[in-house]
């Protein structure tokens, strides 16, 4: 700006000292000019002749600067500073085109040095924000995402947020940061987070404040515990008797959903009315006494008093004097004649009914099968020889009454299910096992087990039914005997094995298996401890059996001593739970013991009841397995497209619960389910879209992410954790989506979904992945529910517990099952043999291998003599 100056610069003397090059002590800075006032740039340099300012490429005139010569008092050398002012209007001039920038050139004897660039720019900031935060209406616990973009400015505006009008420091509070896009994230929602959210940008210019959003933090409620049933209504006969509860655990806050059903529960009640007592009519008098007197009775019998009613009041005999021609005086020997013969004669009647019975008796005992020992034996689908029936009122039944019809049955030849093929189990008929007689067998055979709704009715008699799920969908149930059986819930990997002997002889036991819900059972967690299997109850509880049951189920820990803690919980009668093993540990006990493999546990156990596998992490390298799975809508008939994904734990149980949920919804499985190994480390669960068309489709999602909270995927208790990317159509022509789901741990590894498909084709309910079926029914009783013959087993029992000269015992027998971990808690049961062979069973049932069960059987036997032949069972 103003008159171009030419100047003359000298050339350099040759040979000169660069010592002499004129260097600059203050150069200029770059400024923001901000309204309309002035700036002042500034530079110095020594030893320097001369000092210009150069603006744009072009001289500033020479007047407009502003110069002071001074000497440098420690060299000697001469200082020169210059100043120059740049107005508003000389930088708009130029704004458009380039930025505006000034620059020094300093002259001395020896040449020339230029100082740094120094930019000037024209300051401001815009009213309006591109993105102000919006009110919202959020769950407690719930993560908020509010997000700011500031108005364009130069220098850009820095950002700060205010609650309430008070400054939020993430610094102060945990539970709160701005990200690098200026968004207010606050992880948990809490109650005090309701309150007016402002964003607020500012730099040298100005300062503007964004719209205000209002956040409101809302419990939804949840209802108390019913009270105990009220006294019924009447004192005799039908009235009423209810019970309530409150919309108190918790109370609904600031808007929150009362809690849905009634609230109060009304069920009939009869009352037995009190009877009181009624005197029968006299009897007549009797035969005058020697004493002159003769008596008559009655008794408090029309009707008797009953339910509290009043006895008869009055005497039960009466008696009067006979003084009159009635009074006759008989000799005392005709009396006690009379009273011999009466007594001689009641006895004669006792001996004629005695013999009566004992030839009644011997005819009914002569019709029976002398081989029946008793009453209970065998049920399974084995053909009848002869049909007898039992005594319907059996008074050897256990607590539950089960509502049966029994027959005995007699059977022909040896104890062997029927098999097909490879499956038959062939042993080796040599000294080791001692061949097996021929004989009869007398079989005990039960009813099938009556219908679901039959069955649980007759549970809801018993006082442990209230925290039994209502419905028979994730239930077992069977009627069992000594020879016992098999109970599975399908497709949830949860079983419970029944072995022979488990069962008291002569008795007669209703046993059910049930998957509980999560949300259905309380169970409390401290620390870190978190819920690793579902929560399973067989029973009826407290039942002692005689030999162990073994109850399988799935888990989602990465086992490892170092850094789990891993504790088998049930609960007591009272209600509360407790541990009664902890595992790698010794068992202080010897009604429990667990078996822990890579996807599911093995829970030996003498008495029946509610079990849980609780987990605590000694380390932040123990890890749970989640299983990701995602869902999307079969059709799309609007613009907008959701994508769900789930985060579960990694068990059969929890999969097919969420597969039946979206059959409901409508929703359809996009790919296979991922694992992802997910570590106590106190990180939440992230999840975002990648690499989506932006010409075909948009996120409505507001955030770059979403999050689960640790504590909630960690603690096991909610099983359905999932989220939403809620996608928007372009057209409604738009029927392809490729896109990328990125799910991780923070400052962990992820796992990513490519997610490829055809809205309109693609999707097809035959595509659902489910997992694998199990084969047969839920409920399996007597060989049919065991791989091994009945009488192969005995054999094999027989043949193993008693210590062998060689090793060719049962030690051997676990050692080529690779079981020998466990020899211990085989040694401390009366057959070691039976506990390996009811392991086996429970851990290969249906798909067992008998062919390499037989072949290890034989190898013991081969320690001690040489090959036998095999021969089928």
């Amino acid at each position: 700006s103003g008159a171009q100056q030419s100047v003359t610069v000298p050339n350099p003397v040759a040979g000169a000292s660069p010592d002499l090059l004129p260097h600059f002590q203050l150069e200029p800075e770059d400024v923001y000019i901000v309204k309309n006032k002035v700036v002042t740039l500034a530079c110095r340099a020594t030893p320097a002749t001369q000092i210009y300012f150069k603006c744009n490429g072009e001289w500033v005139h020479q007047g407009d600067h502003v110069t002071q010569r001074s000497t440098d008092r420690g060299t000697g050398l001469p200082v020169m500073e210059v100043r120059i002012e740049v107005t508003r209007q000389q930088v708009e001039k130029i704004f458009g085109l380039e930025e505006y920038w000034c620059q020094c050139v300093a002259w001395s004897s020896s040449g020339t040095t230029k100082s740094q660039k120094a930019f000037v720019r024209i300051a401001y900031l815009r009213k309006n924000f591109e993105q102000e935060p919006t009110a919202r209406e959020v769950s407690i616990e719930q993560g908020i995402v509010l997000p700011c973009r500031p108005p364009e400015g130069i220098p850009p505006a820095e950002v700060e947020w205010l609650r309430n009008e008070e400054l939020v420091d993430p610094a102060l509070d945990a539970n709160v940061y701005v990200t690098p896009e200026h968004s207010l994230v606050l992880r948990q929602a809490r109650l005090a987070d309701t309150a007016n959210y402002t964003c607020v940008a500012k730099n040298i210019v100005a300062r503007r404040r964004s719209a205000s959003a209002a956040i409101i933090v809302y419990v939804n409620g949840g209802w108390s515990t019913w009270t105990q049933w009220s006294g019924c209504s009447t004192s005799c006969g039908r009235g009423w008797q209810k019970r309530s509860r409150t919309c108190t655990n918790p109370t609904p806050l600031n808007g929150g959903a009362f809690c849905e059903g009634q609230n109060m529960q009304k069920t009939a009640c009869t009352t037995l009315c009190p009877v009181d007592g009624a005197w029968s009519e006299w009897s007549k008098w009797s035969v005058c006494g020697a004493e002159c007197t003769h008596w008559r009775s009655r008794e408090c019998s029309e009707p008797a008093p009953r339910n509290g009613g009043q006895e008869c009041h009055g005497p039960e005999l009466d008696t009067r004097n006979c003084t009159s021609e009635l009074c006759s005086h008989a000799t005392p020997g005709a009396e006690d004649v009379a009273l011999y013969v009466g007594l001689v004669a009641v006895a004669v009647c006792l001996v004629l009914l005695l013999l009566v019975g004992v030839l009644v008796y011997c005819r009914k005992k002569g019709g029976l099968d002398a081989d029946v020992a008793d009453s209970s034996i065998l049920t399974a689908g084995f053909q009848p020889v002869s049909i007898k029936p039992s005594k319907a009122d059996n008074p050897s039944l256990l607590t539950i009454q089960p509502d049966l019809s029994t027959t005995t049955m007699t059977y022909q030849g040896s104890l062997c299910p029927r098999q097909d093929g490879p499956a038959k189990l062939q042993l080796p008929n040599g000294h080791l096992l001692s061949p097996l007689g021929a004989g009869r067998h007398t079989l005990h055979h039960s009813s099938p087990a009556a219908e679901g709704a039959d069955f649980v009715a007759r549970l809801s008699t018993q006082s442990y039914f209230r925290s039994l799920p209502r419905g028979t969908t994730n239930m077992a149930y069977g009627t069992f005997n000594f020879l016992g059986g098999r109970l599975m819930i399908p497709n949830t990997g949860i079983s419970l094995l029944i072995p022979p002997d488990a069962i008291p002889r002569g008795k007669i036991y209703e046993v059910y298996l049930t998957l509980h819900k999560q949300e259905e059972v309380r169970l409390p967690l401290a620390g870190c401890q978190t819920l690793l299997s579902p929560i399973v109850s067989c029973g009826p509880p407290g039942v002692l059996l005689t030999r162990p049951a073994i109850l399988a189920m799935g888990h989602c820990v990465e086992a490892s001593a170092e850094h789990w803690s891993i504790r088998l919980k049930k609960q007591s009668c009272e209600g509360t739970w407790e541990d009664v093993l902890q595992l790698g540990a010794e068992p202080c006990t010897e009604l429990y013991y667990c078996q822990l493999e890579a996807q599911a546990c093995y829970v030996f156990t003498e008495q029946l009841g509610r079990f849980a596998l609780v987990g605590e992490s000694l380390s932040m390298a123990a890890s749970k397995r989640l299983k990701l799975v995602l869902f999307a809508p079969a059709a799309c008939p609007s613009l907008e497209y959701n994508i769900r994904v789930y985060c579960l734990s990694d068990t059969q149980d929890v999969l097919k619960e969420v597969i039946q949920l979206e059959k409901q919804l409508g929703g359809q499985l996009i790919g296979a389910p991922r694992v992802l190994h997910f570590k106590d480390s106190y990180h939440n669960l992230r999840l975002s879209i990648h690499d989506m068309p932006s010409s075909l489709w948009k996120s409505k999602l507001l955030a770059s992410y979403q999050e689960i909270p640790f504590y909630h995927i960690w603690s096991g208790l909610q099983p359905f954790l999932h989220c939403t990317f809620t996608l928007e159509r372009l057209s409604p022509s738009t029927c392809e989506l490729a896109c990328k789901i990125w799910v991780w741990q923070v400052e962990g590894d992820g796992q990513s979904f490519t997610v490829n498909f055809n809205i309109a084709k693609d999707m097809r309910f035959s595509d659902w992945l489910v997992p694998d079926s199990e084969v047969g029914p839920p409920a399996l009783v007597g060989p049919s529910a065991f791989k091994i013959p009945f009488l192969i087993r005995q054999k094999i029992i027989s043949s193993l517990d008693p210590p062998g000269t060689r090793g060719a015992d049962w030690r051997t027998l676990a050692q080529k099952l690779n079981l020998d971990s466990h020899l211990s808690f085989f040694a401390s049961k009366p057959s070691p043999t039976a506990m390996i062979l009811n392991l086996w069973e429970a851990r290969h049932f249906p798909n067992g291998n008998l062919s390499q069960l037989a072949a290890a059987v034989a190898e013991v036997g081969k320690q001690d003599s040489a090959l036998f032949s095999e021969a089928e069972c």
